[in-house]
C-alpha cells in the first residue's frame, strides 16, 4: 500500500498505479519477440505431414525420387545422376515445375544427404516437395523419436 506524508503522523492512501515495472516487462517481451521471429523461419519450403496423419489423394501419375541406400536416385524406376536430375524430370513431368515430387529415402540415408538432394531439386526449379514415409497407427511408436 502507498503513502504520502501530510505533515502528521498518518500516512494518507494514494490511488495512483506504478506502470513503469509493466511497461518494462513489455517492452522486454517485445524485444525477445522480435529477436526469435527470424529464427522460427524455414528456409527450404518443404510439405512433411505427421507419419500418422491420414494419406492425402495421390495425383494419377506421381513423381517418385528415390534414394537408395548408396546414394543413387531413381527417378520412378529409371537411375538418373544427380547431375542430370533437372532435364530428367523436365522430361517426365513436360516441364511443369508445379508438379509435386514424391521424395523416398532409404532408412540409412543420412540427413545432410537428404537435404543436398532437395538442394538439387530446388535448383531445378522443383519447389512442391512431399516426404514419403511407412504409415503406422497412432501410439505405435514404430519411427519414433528415441
Amino acid at each position: 500500500m502507498a503513502g504520502r506524508l501530510d505533515g502528521g503522523d498518518d500516512l494518507a492512501e494514494t490511488h495512483e498505479i506504478n506502470v513503469t515495472p509493466f511497461i518494462d516487462v513489455m517492452l522486454v517481451l517485445l524485444i525477445i519477440f522480435m529477436v526469435a521471429a527470424p529464427l522460427s523461419t524455414v528456409d527450404v519450403p518443404v510439405d512433411l505431414p505427421g507419419s500418422t496423419a491420414a494419406p492425402a489423394p495421390r495425383p494419377e501419375k506421381p513423381v517418385y525420387l528415390s534414394v537408395k541406400a548408396d546414394l543413387s536416385l531413381a527417378l520412378g524406376e529409371t537411375a538418373v545422376a544427380t547431375d542430370a536430375l533437372g532435364p530428367a524430370l523436365d522430361a517426365l513431368t513436360g516441364g511443369d515445375r508445379d508438379e509435386r515430387v514424391f521424395l523416398r529415402a532409404d532408412r540409412s540415408v543420412s540427413y545432410g544427404d537428404l537435404t543436398g538432394v532437395m538442394n538439387a531439386l530446388r535448383a531445378a526449379g522443383y519447389l512442391k516437395i512431399a516426404l514419403v514415409g511407412l504409415e503406422t497407427a497412432p501410439g505405435s511408436g514404430v519411427g519414433a523419436l528415441p
